[in-house]
Protein backbone atom coordinates (compact mmCIF):
# COMPACT_ATOMS: atom_id res chain seq x y z
CA UNK A 1 0.00 0.00 0.00
CA UNK A 2 1.38 3.39 -0.92
CA UNK A 3 0.55 6.97 -0.08
CA UNK A 4 1.97 9.45 2.38
CA UNK A 5 1.58 8.94 6.12
CA UNK A 6 0.00 11.92 7.87
CA UNK A 7 2.66 13.50 10.09
CA UNK A 8 0.93 15.77 12.54
CA UNK A 9 2.30 15.64 16.04
CA UNK A 10 -0.15 17.62 18.17
CA UNK A 11 1.94 20.78 18.14
CA UNK A 12 5.19 18.96 18.96
CA UNK A 13 6.65 19.30 15.49
CA UNK A 14 6.66 23.07 15.79
CA UNK A 15 9.03 22.84 18.72
CA UNK A 16 11.50 20.21 17.53
CA UNK A 17 14.77 21.63 16.30
CA UNK A 18 16.30 20.33 13.10
CA UNK A 19 14.78 19.30 9.80
CA UNK A 20 11.09 18.46 9.49
CA UNK A 21 9.61 16.25 8.15
CA UNK A 22 12.02 13.48 9.17
CA UNK A 23 14.35 11.90 6.66
CA UNK A 24 12.86 9.70 3.95
CA UNK A 25 14.19 6.60 5.72
CA UNK A 26 11.38 6.98 8.26
CA UNK A 27 8.86 6.22 5.51
CA UNK A 28 10.83 3.29 4.15
CA UNK A 29 9.47 1.04 6.90
CA UNK A 30 6.11 1.03 5.09
CA UNK A 31 2.65 2.34 5.88
CA UNK A 32 1.63 -0.50 8.16
CA UNK A 33 4.72 -0.16 10.35
CA UNK A 34 4.70 3.61 10.27
CA UNK A 35 1.10 3.77 11.42
CA UNK A 36 2.03 2.23 14.76
CA UNK A 37 5.43 3.85 15.14
CA UNK A 38 5.96 5.49 18.53
CA UNK A 39 8.45 8.30 18.58
CA UNK A 40 9.99 9.62 21.78
CA UNK A 41 10.37 13.37 21.70
CA UNK A 42 12.35 15.07 24.46
CA UNK A 43 11.98 18.82 24.56
CA UNK A 44 14.35 20.62 26.89
CA UNK A 45 13.84 24.17 28.07
CA UNK A 46 15.94 25.43 25.21
CA UNK A 47 13.51 23.98 22.68
CA UNK A 48 10.56 26.01 23.94
CA UNK A 49 9.65 28.98 21.76
CA UNK A 50 12.13 31.80 22.13
CA UNK A 51 9.36 34.26 22.95
CA UNK A 52 8.14 32.00 25.74
CA UNK A 53 11.57 31.78 27.36
CA UNK A 54 11.54 35.50 27.97
CA UNK A 55 8.12 35.48 29.64
CA UNK A 56 7.02 34.49 33.08
CA UNK A 57 9.13 31.40 33.53
CA UNK A 58 9.66 30.19 37.10
CA UNK A 59 13.34 29.73 38.08
CA UNK A 60 14.22 26.09 38.61
CA UNK A 61 11.12 24.82 36.83
CA UNK A 62 11.37 23.32 33.34
CA UNK A 63 9.54 25.46 30.80
CA UNK A 64 7.91 23.65 27.92
CA UNK A 65 6.86 20.07 27.28
CA UNK A 66 9.06 17.31 28.61
CA UNK A 67 7.54 13.97 27.73
CA UNK A 68 7.55 10.98 25.47
CA UNK A 69 4.73 10.91 22.97
CA UNK A 70 3.41 8.90 20.06
CA UNK A 71 2.41 9.95 16.60
CA UNK A 72 -1.01 11.56 16.35
CA UNK A 73 -2.88 9.60 13.67
CA UNK A 74 -5.01 11.30 11.04
CA UNK A 75 -8.71 10.56 11.50
CA UNK A 76 -11.47 11.36 9.04
CA UNK A 77 -15.20 11.55 9.79
CA UNK A 78 -17.18 10.66 6.72
CA UNK A 79 -20.39 12.75 6.46
CA UNK A 80 -23.09 10.88 8.34
CA UNK A 81 -26.17 9.62 6.56
CA UNK A 82 -29.67 8.97 7.88
CA UNK A 83 -32.87 7.08 7.28
CA UNK A 84 -36.33 6.79 8.82
CA UNK A 85 -36.12 10.49 9.68
CA UNK A 86 -32.51 10.38 10.89
CA UNK A 87 -31.20 12.44 7.98
CA UNK A 88 -32.62 15.58 9.63
CA UNK A 89 -30.10 15.40 12.50
CA UNK A 90 -27.24 13.41 10.91
CA UNK A 91 -25.06 16.45 10.23
CA UNK A 92 -25.65 17.79 13.75
CA UNK A 93 -24.55 14.49 15.33
CA UNK A 94 -21.55 14.31 13.01
CA UNK A 95 -20.45 17.86 13.94
CA UNK A 96 -20.56 17.14 17.67
CA UNK A 97 -18.54 13.94 17.29
CA UNK A 98 -15.99 15.60 15.02
CA UNK A 99 -15.48 18.40 17.53
CA UNK A 100 -15.20 15.95 20.42
CA UNK A 101 -12.56 13.89 18.63
CA UNK A 102 -10.60 17.06 17.90
CA UNK A 103 -10.83 18.13 21.55
CA UNK A 104 -9.57 14.71 22.68
CA UNK A 105 -6.12 15.69 21.32
CA UNK A 106 -5.67 12.06 20.25
CA UNK A 107 -6.09 12.64 16.52
CA UNK A 108 -5.40 14.99 13.66
CA UNK A 109 -9.04 15.29 12.60
CA UNK A 110 -9.28 15.96 8.88
CA UNK A 111 -11.73 18.81 8.48
CA UNK A 112 -11.54 19.31 4.73
CA UNK A 113 -12.82 16.43 2.61
CA UNK A 114 -13.84 16.26 -1.05
CA UNK A 115 -17.57 16.65 -1.62
CA UNK A 116 -17.79 13.26 -3.32
CA UNK A 117 -16.65 11.49 -0.12
CA UNK A 118 -20.18 11.81 1.32
CA UNK A 119 -22.89 9.22 0.92
CA UNK A 120 -23.22 5.56 1.76
CA UNK A 121 -21.82 2.53 0.02
CA UNK A 122 -18.61 0.59 0.52
CA UNK A 123 -15.56 2.29 1.98
CA UNK A 124 -12.82 2.81 -0.59
CA UNK A 125 -9.84 2.22 1.68
CA UNK A 126 -7.26 3.01 -0.98
CA UNK A 127 -8.86 6.39 -1.60
CA UNK A 128 -8.93 7.25 2.11
CA UNK A 129 -5.36 6.06 2.40
CA UNK A 130 -4.37 8.34 -0.46
CA UNK A 131 -6.00 11.26 1.38
CA UNK A 132 -3.81 10.44 4.40
CA UNK A 133 -6.37 8.96 6.81
CA UNK A 134 -5.30 6.30 9.30
CA UNK A 135 -8.74 5.97 10.91
CA UNK A 136 -12.19 6.58 9.41
CA UNK A 137 -15.45 7.04 11.32
CA UNK A 138 -18.72 6.41 9.49
CA UNK A 139 -22.21 6.82 10.88
CA UNK A 140 -25.89 6.48 10.05
CA UNK A 141 -28.66 7.99 12.18
CA UNK A 142 -31.90 6.00 12.19
CA UNK A 143 -35.29 7.01 13.57
CA UNK A 144 -36.35 4.78 16.48
CA UNK A 145 -39.59 5.50 18.34
CA UNK A 146 -39.44 8.91 20.03
CA UNK A 147 -35.70 9.17 19.44
CA UNK A 148 -32.92 7.85 17.22
CA UNK A 149 -30.13 5.33 17.02
CA UNK A 150 -26.66 6.01 15.73
CA UNK A 151 -24.98 3.13 13.94
CA UNK A 152 -21.28 3.94 13.76
CA UNK A 153 -18.18 2.11 12.59
CA UNK A 154 -14.47 2.70 13.13
CA UNK A 155 -12.44 1.68 10.09
CA UNK A 156 -8.74 0.89 10.18
CA UNK A 157 -7.72 2.38 6.83
CA UNK A 158 -4.17 1.01 7.03
CA UNK A 159 -5.32 -2.61 7.43
CA UNK A 160 -8.56 -2.14 5.43
CA UNK A 161 -11.15 -3.49 7.83
CA UNK A 162 -13.82 -2.45 10.33
CA UNK A 163 -12.11 -2.42 13.72
CA UNK A 164 -15.20 -1.70 15.86
CA UNK A 165 -18.89 -0.99 15.41
CA UNK A 166 -21.76 -0.12 17.68
CA UNK A 167 -25.37 1.00 17.90
CA UNK A 168 -26.12 3.84 20.33
CA UNK A 169 -29.44 5.39 21.45
CA UNK A 170 -29.72 9.13 20.82
CA UNK A 171 -32.61 11.21 22.21
CA UNK A 172 -34.37 13.80 20.10
CA UNK A 173 -32.35 17.07 19.95
CA UNK A 174 -35.16 18.79 21.87
CA UNK A 175 -34.40 16.59 24.90
CA UNK A 176 -31.82 17.66 27.53
CA UNK A 177 -29.85 14.43 27.18
CA UNK A 178 -29.22 14.75 23.44
CA UNK A 179 -25.72 16.23 23.43
CA UNK A 180 -24.49 14.09 26.34
CA UNK A 181 -25.64 10.94 24.52
CA UNK A 182 -23.64 11.98 21.44
CA UNK A 183 -20.63 12.80 23.65
CA UNK A 184 -20.74 9.25 24.99
CA UNK A 185 -20.41 7.93 21.45
CA UNK A 186 -17.34 10.11 20.94
CA UNK A 187 -15.78 8.74 24.12
CA UNK A 188 -16.40 5.20 22.92
CA UNK A 189 -14.65 5.95 19.63
CA UNK A 190 -11.63 7.27 21.54
CA UNK A 191 -11.62 4.07 23.61
CA UNK A 192 -11.84 1.90 20.49
CA UNK A 193 -8.66 3.48 19.18
CA UNK A 194 -6.61 4.11 22.32
CA UNK A 195 -7.99 1.78 24.98
CA UNK A 196 -8.74 4.81 27.17
CA UNK A 197 -12.16 6.50 27.24
CA UNK A 198 -12.45 10.12 26.18
CA UNK A 199 -13.75 12.98 28.31
CA UNK A 200 -16.41 14.47 26.04
CA UNK A 201 -19.20 13.15 28.31
CA UNK A 202 -18.12 15.31 31.23
CA UNK A 203 -18.93 18.71 32.67
CA UNK A 204 -16.96 21.40 34.46
CA UNK A 205 -18.38 23.15 37.52
CA UNK A 206 -17.14 26.59 38.54
CA UNK A 207 -18.07 29.66 40.56
CA UNK A 208 -18.93 32.99 38.96
CA UNK A 209 -20.17 36.35 40.21
CA UNK A 210 -23.72 37.31 39.24
CA UNK A 211 -25.43 40.62 38.58
CA UNK A 212 -27.05 40.57 42.05
CA UNK A 213 -23.65 40.65 43.80
CA UNK A 214 -23.70 36.99 44.76
CA UNK A 215 -21.41 34.24 43.52
CA UNK A 216 -23.11 31.10 42.26
CA UNK A 217 -22.12 27.74 40.79
CA UNK A 218 -22.44 26.95 37.10
CA UNK A 219 -22.00 23.88 34.90
CA UNK A 220 -20.78 23.72 31.32
CA UNK A 221 -20.22 20.73 29.05
CA UNK A 222 -16.59 19.94 28.30
CA UNK A 223 -16.97 21.43 24.81
CA UNK A 224 -18.27 24.77 26.15
CA UNK A 225 -21.95 24.15 25.41
CA UNK A 226 -24.96 24.07 27.76
CA UNK A 227 -23.80 26.67 30.27
CA UNK A 228 -26.28 26.72 33.16
CA UNK A 229 -26.55 27.98 36.72
CA UNK A 230 -27.10 25.33 39.41
CA UNK A 231 -27.24 27.32 42.69
CA UNK A 232 -29.46 30.25 43.56
CA UNK A 233 -28.94 31.46 47.09
CA UNK A 234 -28.19 34.83 48.72
CA UNK A 235 -24.51 34.25 49.27
CA UNK A 236 -21.10 33.38 47.89
CA UNK A 237 -20.70 29.80 46.64
CA UNK A 238 -17.10 28.65 46.15
CA UNK A 239 -14.84 25.68 45.47
CA UNK A 240 -17.15 23.02 44.00
CA UNK A 241 -16.08 19.38 44.27
CA UNK A 242 -17.69 16.46 42.41
CA UNK A 243 -18.64 13.24 44.12
CA UNK A 244 -16.96 10.20 42.48
CA UNK A 245 -20.36 9.09 41.13
CA UNK A 246 -20.94 12.49 39.51
CA UNK A 247 -24.43 12.85 40.99
CA UNK A 248 -23.68 15.52 43.59
CA UNK A 249 -21.41 18.49 44.25
CA UNK A 250 -20.01 19.73 47.55
CA UNK A 251 -19.04 23.38 47.98
CA UNK A 252 -18.45 26.11 50.51
CA UNK A 253 -21.03 28.87 50.87
CA UNK A 254 -21.05 32.15 52.82
CA UNK A 255 -24.58 33.35 53.58
CA UNK A 256 -25.27 36.54 55.47
CA UNK A 257 -23.28 36.82 58.70
CA UNK A 258 -22.91 33.06 59.05
CA UNK A 259 -19.37 31.76 58.46
CA UNK A 260 -18.84 29.61 55.39
CA UNK A 261 -20.40 26.16 55.61
CA UNK A 262 -20.08 23.05 53.44
CA UNK A 263 -23.18 22.18 51.42
CA UNK A 264 -24.07 19.20 49.24
CA UNK A 265 -26.20 19.60 46.11
CA UNK A 266 -28.01 16.62 44.57
CA UNK A 267 -27.85 17.36 40.83
CA UNK A 268 -30.83 15.17 39.91
CA UNK A 269 -33.27 16.67 42.43
CA UNK A 270 -31.70 20.08 43.12
CA UNK A 271 -31.97 19.33 46.85
CA UNK A 272 -29.36 21.02 49.03
CA UNK A 273 -28.15 19.88 52.47
CA UNK A 274 -25.56 21.26 54.87
CA UNK A 275 -22.75 19.19 56.34
CA UNK A 276 -22.95 19.63 60.15
CA UNK A 277 -20.46 22.37 61.09
CA UNK A 278 -17.43 21.55 63.23
CA UNK A 279 -17.46 24.84 65.15
CA UNK A 280 -19.86 27.72 65.63
CA UNK A 281 -17.54 30.51 64.45
CA UNK A 282 -15.17 28.66 62.11
CA UNK A 283 -15.11 29.04 58.32
CA UNK A 284 -15.46 25.72 56.44
CA UNK A 285 -14.24 25.68 52.85
CA UNK A 286 -12.53 23.72 50.02
CA UNK A 287 -14.25 20.30 50.24
CA UNK A 288 -12.78 17.21 48.54
CA UNK A 289 -14.28 13.71 48.23
CA UNK A 290 -12.27 10.60 48.87
CA UNK A 291 -12.12 8.31 45.79
CA UNK A 292 -14.66 5.88 47.29
CA UNK A 293 -17.05 8.74 48.10
CA UNK A 294 -17.26 7.74 51.78
CA UNK A 295 -15.28 10.64 53.23
CA UNK A 296 -15.28 14.40 52.75
CA UNK A 297 -12.13 16.39 53.59
CA UNK A 298 -12.33 20.15 54.03
CA UNK A 299 -10.72 23.18 55.67
CA UNK A 300 -11.82 24.55 59.07
CA UNK A 301 -10.46 28.06 59.70
CA UNK A 302 -10.96 29.67 63.13
CA UNK A 303 -9.28 32.94 62.17
CA UNK A 304 -5.99 32.13 63.88
CA UNK A 305 -5.07 28.80 62.34
CA UNK A 306 -6.78 26.32 60.07
CA UNK A 307 -6.86 22.54 60.03
CA UNK A 308 -7.97 19.92 57.57
CA UNK A 309 -10.87 17.82 58.82
CA UNK A 310 -12.57 14.72 57.49
CA UNK A 311 -16.25 13.82 57.77
CA UNK A 312 -17.77 10.33 57.43
CA UNK A 313 -20.44 10.66 54.74
CA UNK A 314 -21.60 7.07 55.12
CA UNK A 315 -22.49 7.41 58.79
CA UNK A 316 -23.08 11.19 58.70
CA UNK A 317 -20.86 11.80 61.70
CA UNK A 318 -17.43 11.82 63.16
CA UNK A 319 -15.66 15.00 62.05
CA UNK A 320 -11.94 14.56 62.77
CA UNK A 321 -8.94 16.89 62.45
CA UNK A 322 -6.08 15.31 60.49
CA UNK A 323 -3.59 18.22 60.61
CA UNK A 324 -2.10 19.95 63.64
CA UNK A 325 -3.78 23.11 64.94
CA UNK A 326 -0.45 24.93 65.16
CA UNK A 327 -0.38 25.38 61.39
CA UNK A 328 -2.45 26.99 58.66
CA UNK A 329 -3.40 24.10 56.36
CA UNK A 330 -6.13 24.08 53.72
CA UNK A 331 -7.37 22.89 50.28
CA UNK A 332 -7.00 19.06 50.50
CA UNK A 333 -6.97 16.74 47.47
CA UNK A 334 -6.91 12.94 47.61
CA UNK A 335 -4.63 10.58 45.72
CA UNK A 336 -6.66 8.20 43.50
CA UNK A 337 -5.96 5.26 45.81
CA UNK A 338 -7.25 7.28 48.78
CA UNK A 339 -4.09 6.73 50.81
CA UNK A 340 -2.60 10.23 50.69
CA UNK A 341 -3.70 13.85 50.68
CA UNK A 342 -1.94 16.84 49.15
CA UNK A 343 -2.76 20.22 50.65
CA UNK A 344 -1.80 23.87 50.93
CA UNK A 345 0.10 25.09 53.95
CA UNK A 346 1.44 28.31 55.46
CA UNK A 347 3.99 26.46 57.61
CA UNK A 348 6.82 28.32 55.88
CA UNK A 349 5.32 31.80 56.26
CA UNK A 350 2.05 33.51 55.43
CA UNK A 351 3.45 35.07 52.25
CA UNK A 352 4.89 31.83 50.82
CA UNK A 353 2.13 29.19 50.64
CA UNK A 354 3.45 25.76 49.71
CA UNK A 355 2.17 22.27 48.83
CA UNK A 356 2.70 19.25 51.09
CA UNK A 357 1.68 15.57 51.00
CA UNK A 358 0.72 13.39 53.97
CA UNK A 359 -1.14 10.14 54.76
CA UNK A 360 -4.91 10.46 54.31
CA UNK A 361 -5.61 9.89 58.01
CA UNK A 362 -2.96 12.38 59.13
CA UNK A 363 0.70 12.08 60.01
CA UNK A 364 4.05 13.38 58.87
CA UNK A 365 3.85 15.67 55.84
CA UNK A 366 6.46 16.00 53.10
CA UNK A 367 7.12 19.16 51.09
CA UNK A 368 6.19 18.92 47.41
CA UNK A 369 6.56 22.46 46.01
CA UNK A 370 10.02 23.98 45.35
CA UNK A 371 10.53 25.94 48.56
CA UNK A 372 13.95 27.49 49.22
CA UNK A 373 14.42 29.58 52.35
CA UNK A 374 14.72 33.25 51.51
CA UNK A 375 13.81 32.81 47.82
CA UNK A 376 10.06 33.28 48.11
CA UNK A 377 7.74 31.13 46.07
CA UNK A 378 3.95 30.99 45.96
CA UNK A 379 2.31 27.63 45.23
CA UNK A 380 -1.34 26.83 45.83
CA UNK A 381 -4.54 25.02 44.69
CA UNK A 382 -3.26 21.42 44.38
CA UNK A 383 -5.22 18.77 42.46
CA UNK A 384 -4.11 15.13 42.23
CA UNK A 385 -4.30 13.45 38.83
CA UNK A 386 -6.76 10.54 38.52
CA UNK A 387 -3.83 8.47 37.27
CA UNK A 388 -1.89 9.21 40.45
CA UNK A 389 1.30 10.20 38.63
CA UNK A 390 1.04 14.00 38.76
CA UNK A 391 -0.16 16.78 41.05
CA UNK A 392 -1.19 20.04 39.39
CA UNK A 393 -1.13 23.42 41.12
CA UNK A 394 -0.50 27.04 40.26
CA UNK A 395 2.44 29.06 41.41
CA UNK A 396 4.90 31.88 40.97
CA UNK A 397 8.26 32.89 42.33
CA UNK A 398 6.42 35.92 43.74
CA UNK A 399 2.76 36.85 44.04
CA UNK A 400 1.33 38.52 40.95
CA UNK A 401 1.76 36.26 37.93
CA UNK A 402 0.75 32.62 38.20
CA UNK A 403 1.20 29.57 35.99
CA UNK A 404 0.01 25.97 35.94
CA UNK A 405 2.63 23.49 37.15
CA UNK A 406 2.66 19.72 37.48
CA UNK A 407 4.81 17.74 39.89
CA UNK A 408 5.84 14.21 38.90
CA UNK A 409 5.06 11.90 41.83
CA UNK A 410 7.32 9.18 40.42
CA UNK A 411 10.17 11.51 41.34
CA UNK A 412 8.65 12.38 44.75
CA UNK A 413 7.45 15.63 43.21
CA UNK A 414 10.96 16.97 42.72
CA UNK A 415 10.55 17.24 38.95
CA UNK A 416 8.24 20.07 37.91
CA UNK A 417 6.92 21.22 34.54
CA UNK A 418 5.41 24.57 33.71
CA UNK A 419 2.49 24.21 31.31
CA UNK A 420 1.53 27.87 30.78
CA UNK A 421 3.58 31.01 30.27
CA UNK A 422 1.15 33.62 29.01
CA UNK A 423 -1.04 35.81 31.23
CA UNK A 424 -2.26 34.54 34.59
CA UNK A 425 -3.34 30.93 35.13
CA UNK A 426 -4.87 29.56 38.33
CA UNK A 427 -6.96 26.84 39.99
CA UNK A 428 -6.16 23.69 37.97
CA UNK A 429 -8.56 20.73 37.91
CA UNK A 430 -7.87 17.38 36.24
CA UNK A 431 -10.18 15.72 33.74
CA UNK A 432 -10.94 12.05 34.50
CA UNK A 433 -8.51 10.96 31.75
CA UNK A 434 -5.54 12.33 33.74
CA UNK A 435 -4.43 14.10 30.59
CA UNK A 436 -6.36 17.39 30.42
CA UNK A 437 -6.48 20.19 32.99
CA UNK A 438 -9.12 22.92 33.29
CA UNK A 439 -8.00 26.22 34.79
CA UNK A 440 -8.85 29.91 35.07
CA UNK A 441 -6.92 31.90 32.47
CA UNK A 442 -6.48 35.65 32.23
CA UNK A 443 -5.53 37.03 28.84
CA UNK A 444 -5.64 40.43 27.17
CA UNK A 445 -9.26 39.80 26.22
CA UNK A 446 -10.26 39.05 29.82
CA UNK A 447 -10.89 35.99 31.97
CA UNK A 448 -12.09 32.59 30.90
CA UNK A 449 -12.21 28.87 31.55
CA UNK A 450 -9.42 27.15 29.63
CA UNK A 451 -8.10 23.62 29.09
CA UNK A 452 -4.54 22.44 28.49
CA UNK A 453 -3.57 19.00 27.19
CA UNK A 454 -0.61 17.88 29.29
CA UNK A 455 0.62 15.53 26.54
CA UNK A 456 0.77 18.04 23.68
CA UNK A 457 0.52 21.44 25.35
CA UNK A 458 -2.49 22.40 23.24
CA UNK A 459 -4.68 25.09 24.80
CA UNK A 460 -8.35 25.76 24.14
CA UNK A 461 -10.89 28.12 25.66
CA UNK A 462 -14.11 26.60 27.00
CA UNK A 463 -15.81 29.75 28.36
CA UNK A 464 -14.52 33.18 27.29
CA UNK A 465 -15.04 36.65 28.72
CA UNK A 466 -16.39 35.58 32.13
CA UNK A 467 -14.78 35.96 35.56
CA UNK A 468 -14.86 32.28 36.51
CA UNK A 469 -13.12 30.77 39.53
CA UNK A 470 -12.33 27.42 41.19
CA UNK A 471 -13.27 25.04 38.35
CA UNK A 472 -13.83 21.35 39.06
CA UNK A 473 -13.94 18.74 36.27
CA UNK A 474 -16.52 16.01 36.71
CA UNK A 475 -15.94 12.28 36.47
CA UNK A 476 -17.26 10.58 33.34
CA UNK A 477 -21.03 11.08 33.24
CA UNK A 478 -21.94 7.83 31.54
CA UNK A 479 -25.62 7.93 32.46
CA UNK A 480 -26.24 11.63 33.08
CA UNK A 481 -28.68 13.54 30.86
Amino acid sequence: MTGPMRRTWGGVAKRVTGAWPPAAGWRATGRKAAATLAVAVALATASAPAAAQGRDSIPGVALGLLYATSSVPALAVKPFTGRFGGAAIASQVEAIIGRDLHNSDRFDVMDSLPADMAGGGQVDYQLWDHLGAVWLVTGQVEGAGDGFELVTELHDVVYEHVKEQGRFPIPDPSQPGFRMAVHRVSDQIVKWVTGDPGVAATRIAFAMATSDSTKQLYLVDSDGENLRRITNDPGLDLSPAWSPSGDSIAYGSIRGTTPSRIYMLDLATGKESMVPPVGHDAMETTPAFSPDGHTLAFTVDNGRTSRIYTYDLQHKCCAKAITDGRYYDLAPTYSPDGKRIAFNTMRFGTTVPQIMVMPADGGEAQLLSPYQYGNGGYYTSPDWSPRGDLIAFHGAIRAGTYHILVADMKDAGHKLRQLTWEGNNEDPSWAPDGRHIAFVGERRWGFGLMVVDVATGRLRTVVAGMRVSTPAWSPSLGGAP
